[in-house]
């Protein structure tokens, strides 16, 4: 979103009054400093705070920033277990006074977790935290896209096909020469690719801790945010994007428990947390479990390309962020490489 917020309310305040003059005025916008991909904003209005998404400026990747997907996905999950902010106003491209797409949603009071060790909270609080995580994925899974209107948000076929597909031109595009080991993930892949067994659910595609916010004075998630990614796919797709979490460092900011002592921090296993979410869903633990790791390891690096492919052309919303990015796609390419070449475990 580009201009100043003075602008911003300039643009605004005509557009919302005859959209929606419930709200009232607005009066100020802060920006919330994370969120790499859409800019958000903390809205204040006569009325009281509210939150506005945008698409970015610039020119965007297809099928990126998809912000009319985020509301919709949002707003079809508005009754059920899956805990979302209520949607309240989603403007396109064509009628945005921005020039782009943005949306309205409730703003909501709770606690978001930046650091995966939890180091404010005492090991019993930590493993209600994992356990409320492990709940809502296995919640989200469990939804019937057809009941809630969202037979038709993703394509039909083997979902890690299409995505390996996907990701893979992403990347490529993004870069002048690829990485060697990357190449190499995208044929090892391509070589393991399991048969489609037929799972579709919703899924989240970024189901990360810092990405739901808790309730001030429980262990319970109250909002699922940042659907950006959001698609018709495999549930264990998912799962084992988060349990990315349990293997990557935990030093040099990439925000994973790798190298901690779990257990004295109250924190489950990997293997802890797959079972818990799949008591909850009713299945068996998945088998080939590196190739699911492996795939999320290949299309987070891909993903975070782009973003640094954006910062380099002007167009990051964080370029701090992108610099860091940058950091870690080396580390997420060498532990995918590590767990491709030598898969301890065919199962969890």
């Amino acid at each position: 979103m580009g201009g100043t917020t003075d602008s911003m309310i300039a643009s605004l305040n005509p557009y919302l009054a005859a959209q929606m003059p419930e709200l009232g005025a607005i009066k100020r916008f802060e920006k919330f400093g994370t969120g790499q991909s859409n800019p958000t904003y903390k809205m204040m209005t006569d009325t009281g705070s509210f939150v506005l998404r945008s698409k970015p400026p610039g020119v965007l990747l297809k099928s990126a920033h998809l912000v009319e997907r985020e509301f919709e996905v949002m707003a079809a999950l508005a009754q059920t277990p899956v805990p979302v902010p209520k949607m309240l106003h989603l403007a396109t491209d064509e009628a945005s006074p921005l020039g782009r797409a943005f949306f309205v949603m409730e703003y909501l009071e709770g606690r978001i977790f930046w650091d995966p060790s939890l180091p404010d909270l005492s090991p019993d609080e930590r493993g209600a935290i994992y356990d409320a995580m492990a709940d809502t994925l296995a919640a989200l899974h469990s939804v019937d896209v057809a009941d809630v209107g969202l037979s038709s948000f993703g394509k039909p076929g083997n979902y890690f096909a299409r995505q390996i597909d996907r990701w893979s031109r992403q990347y490529l595009a993004s870069v002048d020469t690829p990485d060697r080991g990357m190449t190499g993930i995208m044929a090892w892949l391509e070589l393991h690719l399991p048969d489609d067994d037929g799972q579709v659910a919703l899924v989240h595609g970024d189901y990360r801790l810092d990405n739901m916010m808790f309730a001030q004075d429980a262990p319970e998630v109250i909002a699922l945010l940042d659907w950006e990614l959001s698609t018709l796919g495999h549930p264990l797709a998912d799962l084992a994007y988060q349990c990315m979490q349990w293997r990557l460092p935990y030093e040099g900011g990439m925000r994973g428990l790798g190298g901690l002592d779990r257990e004295s921090l109250g924190l489950p296993s990997e293997r802890a947390y797959v079972a818990r979410y799949c008591d909850k869903r009713g299945i068996a633990p998945p088998a080939n479990w590196p190739f699911y790791l492996v795939f999320s390891y290949f299309r987070l690096a891909a993903i975070l390309q782009g973003v640094v492919a954006r910062a380099q052309g002007g167009n990051a919303s964080n370029p701090e962020a992108a610099q860091k990015y940058a950091a870690a796609i080396p580390v997420l390419i060498k532990q995918a490489v590590d767990i491709a070449h030598e898969p301890s475990e065919k199962a969890i």
